[in-house]
């Protein structure tokens, strides 16, 4: 078996409300899913979900190989970006064709995806994450009794602008989940994605756990900052949680070599092959790892296999447009299918027909970083364009 070439499309996930967080919400609720298709001359294609940023040159390194050698692939990828770097956008492309290879190692093996790579229990336990900064009260309480009903019993919200807000909707959030689990205490955390300094994520943790029993604070601090981090771990109770941003082993070690994380986390769009890495990474320092992501399928396939994984995050329970997934959500977990690979089915004409695409050119979002995040004096209210929608 040969790989012989690639196409790539980009189909978007419609939430059907406002999604964003701390650095800003998408009104629409419309956000971009792009997609990597490898082929074979053995007519077997696999699918990637990720970047396909300078995607001529990444593909050079694995055109005509045998797909199934996945894990040399992975690193021919990476020594054929060594001079520009493989960080960002670049990585997420490397991701993706990964991602596709191992789907189609898996399907040539007529096996899905999880089975081929060890694992034994299709459940792969989760979490809510709703992406909720753009809520009312109400309408963030709608959200995640949905969740509930699915079994969800811990829950992530987004936050960090102001500590009595954050307390108030984690309280509601905790309400529902306690409502639905007849009483049991459910997980929270708080996902501020990068927006403070150190002395303000340890003040804004601890004054909410005045009253609160969070079980992490997820990216309190920019995502390179180990000694920050660090900081904040020893200043708190609940653990810290980071590392979604962060692209390749090097970039893991420091962090790790400083105790600045409780909570490894790794990214979808990066890749099976990397998720592989770092969770043996985190297990030889005995910590878990959590899979972030909208889609996390491939992930999900990946972490049946791992010794430590603690849950995965689930965002929306519905596929992206022209998707369709051979998984569903039960009793607190997604559960896999038997479809050989990552079970992703892509109807490329629909995609390709459908005429509506989010506005790349938003000017604001979560994807940019506000010009004041970590320099905030006051707290930050609801009407702030930080919070507001683009438009």
């Amino acid at each position: 078996m040969r790989i012989t070439g690639y196409r790539t499309m980009t189909t978007v996930q419609e939430w059907g409300r406002p999604v964003g967080d701390v650095n800003g919400v998408f009104a629409d609720g419309v956000v971009p899913v792009p997609l990597v298709m490898v082929d074979t001359d053995e007519g077997i294609t696999g699918v990637g979900l990720g970047p396909h940023v300078e995607i001529d040159t990444v593909f050079a390194a694995i055109e005509g190989e045998d797909p199934r050698g996945v894990t040399a692939l992975y690193d021919r990828m990476l020594r054929r970006t060594f001079k520009a770097g493989h960080a960002g956008a670049m990585f997420g492309t490397i991701g993706a064709l990964d991602t596709a290879l191992w789907d189609i190692k898996a399907r040539a093996a007529g096996e899905p995806l999880w089975r081929l790579l060890g694992g034994r229990d299709r459940g792969v336990p989760a979490y809510a994450s709703g992406l909720d900064i753009g809520l009312s009260d109400d309408e963030l309480v709608s959200v995640y009794q949905v969740y509930a009903g699915h079994g969800l019993r811990a829950a992530k919200i987004k936050g960090g602008l102001d500590i009595e807000r954050d307390r108030h909707r984690l309280t509601l959030v905790g309400e529902v989940l306690t409502e639905a689990g007849r009483g049991a205490r459910p997980g929270l955390m708080l996902d501020v994605n990068e927006a403070w300094n150190r002395k303000q994520a340890v003040r804004h943790v601890c004054e909410l756990e005045r009253t609160l029993d969070l079980t992490w604070i997820e990216e309190p601090v920019r995502r390179w900052d180990a000694d920050g981090l660090a900081a904040v771990g020893r200043g708190i109770r609940a653990s810290v949680a980071t590392g979604e941003n962060l692209t390749g082993l090097e970039q893991f070690r420091p962090l790790l070599a400083a105790g600045a994380v409780d909570i490894v986390q790794t990214a979808v769009v990066w890749g099976v092959s990397h998720f592989l890495r770092v969770s043996a990474l985190a297990h030889a320092h005995d910590l878990p790892v959590s899979p972030i992501g909208a889609t996390p399928v491939a992930l999900l396939h990946a972490a049946t296999s791992v010794p430590n994984h603690l849950a995965s995050e689930l965002q929306d329970l519905h596929p992206p447009f022209g998707l369709s997934l051979d998984l569903y959500v039960e009793d607190g977990a997604f559960v896999l299918g038997d479809s050989p690979g990552l079970g992703i089915t892509v109807d490329e004409q629909a995609i390709n027909a459908f005429a509506r695409r989010p506005d790349a050119r938003a000017a604001e979002g979560p994807h940019i970083r506000p010009e004041h995040a970590g320099r905030r004096l006051l707290a930050v209210d609801d009407s702030s364009p930080a919070t507001r929608s683009p438009g």
